[in-house]
């Protein structure tokens, strides 16, 4: 039978005495805010949960804490689990709990939590008014994050779109002077920050664009994408707005016998798991959404504490460069030094 973590156990990894991850777990006594933190991550890392029944008789307070969605565009498992794991290190049960409406109604049904007295603190994905705005009850924490527009479309640093100018930099590097922009739909934000991005990459640097396709997350919107390019288009680096279109765009570039990536290198975004499996693998942007809970129960954790929201300095998103990207065929050297050809994998 596997050995189940002790609070001396967080107590050696942590380098902290074993009464001060009591009072990191129960709130108790002043630990400082860089204690805590390792206190947290040495009691994440070791799956360490709380007798939560022997602490809420011994402190009268529930151990419980609420997270609240709206009705997500994509799935938000990773985000949860991501949440869930600082929670349940910080000696905490998390539920979760669905609201609709426009941000009045969900910021309602979010203070019917906060009055309902089960919870010691909440943290909104759902877009809500601003919590300096919420007349929540005394003691009961509100941590809304920025990361979803009312559509529940992907917003804050989730749709960060500097990774757009990184792909441009790579490729122009590697003898690319001709782009094409496959966009995802209008409606999303970050569709259009990644268009303003690749706009902006191409101007600033006096490389040429045949324009912005597409307007839609399909693998459709890639394919005709491609069919509607001249002849002469390659040598091309395309850079599709999410994994899907990018897949489209491989399939017309196939469709026109036009090598990936020797005629035309191309970038997608999500990180699908598929994309590492192609023929040839798919350059990508990852977004850690786990990381993206994290962070917002981290918060949460901080406020309950009393004290200052950690700071989370590291992108969520980040460039996966694989097989379908590489110098044009035209302006590579027969072998590269390490006798290969195309960009570093990360």
């Amino acid at each position: 039978m596997p050995h189940r973590a002790t609070s001396r156990d967080v107590a050696r990894l942590a380098g902290v005495a074993q009464s001060t991850v009591s009072y990191v777990l129960t709130g108790k006594g002043s630990i400082s805010a860089e204690t805590r933190a390792r206190v947290l991550r040495a009691a994440e890392e070791l799956g360490y949960t709380p007798d939560l029944a022997a602490r809420s008789m011994r402190t009268r307070r529930t151990g419980r804490l609420a997270v609240v969605m709206g009705i997500p565009t994509s799935d938000p498992v990773e985000m949860l689990t991501g949440a869930a794991s600082v929670a349940r290190a910080g000696g905490y049960t998390m539920e979760v709990h669905g609201v609709d409406g426009s941000p009045a109604e969900r910021t309602e049904q979010l203070l019917e939590l906060a009055r309902s007295g089960q919870y010691e603190g909440i943290v909104a994905f759902a877009p809500v008014h601003p919590t300096g705005e919420l007349s929540t009850p005394e003691g009961i924490p509100v941590v809304a994050t920025a990361d979803f527009d009312e559509e529940m479309h992907a917003a804050g640093d989730l749709a960060d779109a500097s990774p757009v100018t990184a792909l441009v930099d790579r490729l122009a590097a590697l003898g690319h002077r001709r782009f094409l922009h496959v966009a995802g739909s209008a409606d999303y934000a970050s569709a259009r920050g990644r268009e303003r991005a690749y706009l902006a990459a191409l101007e600033q640097r006096g490389l040429e664009s045949l324009g912005v396709a597409g307007g839609e997350w399909t693998g459709e919107a890639g394919v005709e994408a491609v069919r509607a390019l001249a002849d002469d288009a390659p040598p091309l680096a395309v850079i599709a707005a999410n994994d899907l279109i990018a897949v489209g765009v491989m399939r017309g570039a196939a469709e026109r016998g036009w090598s990936v990536p020797g005629d035309v290198s191309v970038t997608g975004w999500d990180d699908y798991e598929v994309g590492a499996y192609l023929s040839p693998s798919l350059t990508t942007v990852a977004g850690d959404r786990r990381e993206l809970g994290r962070r917002a129960m981290r918060r949460l954790l901080a406020a309950l504490a009393g004290e200052a929201p950690p700071l989370d300095p590291t992108p969520l998103n980040r460039i996966v460069w694989r097989e379908s990207t590489a110098a044009p065929v035209s302006t590579r050297d027969d072998r590269a030094p390490d006798g290969t050809s195309g960009p570093p994998r990360s």
